[in-house]
């Protein structure tokens, strides 16, 4: 994915990059579109800004759905979004702020949750509980507590959730997944992910108040209240411990989650450690710009031996490493392999042989969504489920928590507990103020 593209779908950079990010996926949604009639099925889409205007683009010329809702409390974001529906499908979807009407409205099946991460989990939560099946954009929840509140709501209202992970129905990444499988590079002792890249400055900011067309409250929803800052928001909300979870949890849970799936770790890590913080940007930002993080999983090689997960972090940083700004490798007893994303794959055996080099395209959207349609449908589980990006996610809450306490973190995977430091349990869950979205469990 170019920078540009990124700026637009994670920040909202600019209405070119937004045209030419919103064109190159629609063009690749001929293979959704192939049912139509009453075969469709209700949609809304909940937060379409930025990630959220991709997907909305996407859906609207999409012949297997119908989009009857676009919900956002940015009154000009969700005028944006239904001029996108009406032009794309040829009907005019309704407009609400408040995702309650959505949800009451039995003829929507499904719901696209692209928010702030602060309403992933609560949002995600209320939907399954209204028995909406639910695509959830990444990280799936702000924290760890509220990732297993989202598993236990999929599961007991039996309803798909999707979390928008889409390397995990991205072809080039699929197959080069089963090439690690196979043993091409023998048994995969460490996998490396970085997220390396060249971000902007917040700036800094003092209390105000909020723009007319924003409801300033129900964005807040159930997080403890604060006075509004004009550097909240939009995409910048990222940076904020109250509502975001950093870059690691934007762009890095990709990389993450494709690190884990090669390493073939189906578990928590037993041990994190981290090393960083604000290097670069003197502003607002709460969330560090630079960080080492090591994960250690226990028991995990064939003779019972450990695994490492490293993640590297550098967003002041202009420069690829090792062919990909934000990449993962593999390191196994007989090779490596260096995976992009947004590339392709090089595998190299003894000597730094190369053996295989692929050729790719970029995250396939398209193909993320259809996989949770068909699931829909078919009552399968999807490539990018909720327990699965759960575990994905969590690194990004652990990492954090190590970086912030500058303490090595001892997490029990079964329990989802952080042994011998209150102070990093506290942070495995967060406070609400009294709140209608409030999670419970």
């Amino acid at each position: 994915m170019s920078n540009t593209r990124r700026e637009f779908l994670e920040q909202s950079a600019s209405s070119i990059a937004a045209t030419t990010a919103s064109a190159a996926w629609i063009l690749s949604s001929d293979s959704v579109s192939a049912q139509a009639g009453s075969d469709r099925i209700t949609v809304a889409v909940i937060g379409p800004g930025g990630m959220g205007m991709a997907h909305t683009n996407l859906l609207a010329v999409n012949k297997s759905v119908r989009v009857a809702y676009v919900c956002d409390v940015d009154e000009q974001r969700a005028a944006k979004a239904a001029e996108a529906v009406t032009k794309g499908s040829g009907q005019a979807p309704k407009i609400v702020k408040d995702m309650r009407q959505v949800l009451d409205d039995k003829e929507v099946k499904a719901v696209w949750i692209a928010t702030p991460d602060h309403w992933h989990g609560p949002a995600a939560i209320l939907a399954a509980n209204a028995g909406k099946h639910v695509y959830v954009e990444k990280p799936c929840s702000h924290n760890v507590r509220e990732g297993r509140l989202m598993i236990e709501a999929a599961r007991r209202n039996k309803v798909v959730m999707q979390v928008g992970t889409q390397s995990r129905s991205t072809p080039h990444i699929q197959k080069a997944i089963e090439k690690l499988k196979s043993g091409v590079i023998g048994e995969i002792l460490v996998a490396k992910a970085w997220n390396s890249q060249r971000r902007g400055s917040i700036g800094k900011q003092k209390p105000s108040e909020p723009p007319k067309n924003l409801d300033y409250d129900l964005w807040l929803g159930p997080v403890t209240h604060r006075p509004y800052q004009s550097n909240f928001l939009h995409g910048i909300w990222r940076w904020w411990y109250d509502f975001g979870c950093g870059d690691i949890g934007n762009d890095g849970v990709h990389d993450l989650d494709i690190a884990r799936w090669g390493l073939g770790v189906e578990t928590h890590p037993t041990r994190v450690a981290a090393l960083g913080g604000k290097s670069y940007f003197d502003d607002d930002q709460q969330h560090a710009d630079t960080q080492y993080i090591a994960y250690e999983y226990a028991s995990a090689t064939k003779n019972g031996r450990s695994k490492q997960l490293i993640f590297e972090q550098r967003i002041w940083s202009p420069y690829v490493q090792e062919g990909f700004e934000n990449g993962d490798a593999y390191y196994g007893t007989d090779g490596m392999m260096v995976l992009g994303k947004a590339g392709k794959y090089q595998i190299f055996g003894v000597r730094n042989k190369l053996i295989e080099e692929s050729t790719g395209g970029g995250p396939d959207l398209a193909a993320h969504h259809q996989n949770f349609l068909d699931c829909i449908r078919s009552g399968s589980r999807p490539n990018a489920d909720i327990e699965i990006n759960h575990l994905s996610t969590t690194l990004c809450h652990l990492g954090n928590i190590a970086t912030r306490t500058g303490r090595v973190v001892n997490f029990d995977p079964a329990k989802e507990q952080i042994s011998g430091d209150p102070e990093a349990a506290r942070l495995l869950a967060r406070e609400y103020r009294d709140h209608w979205a409030r999670p419970v469990g």
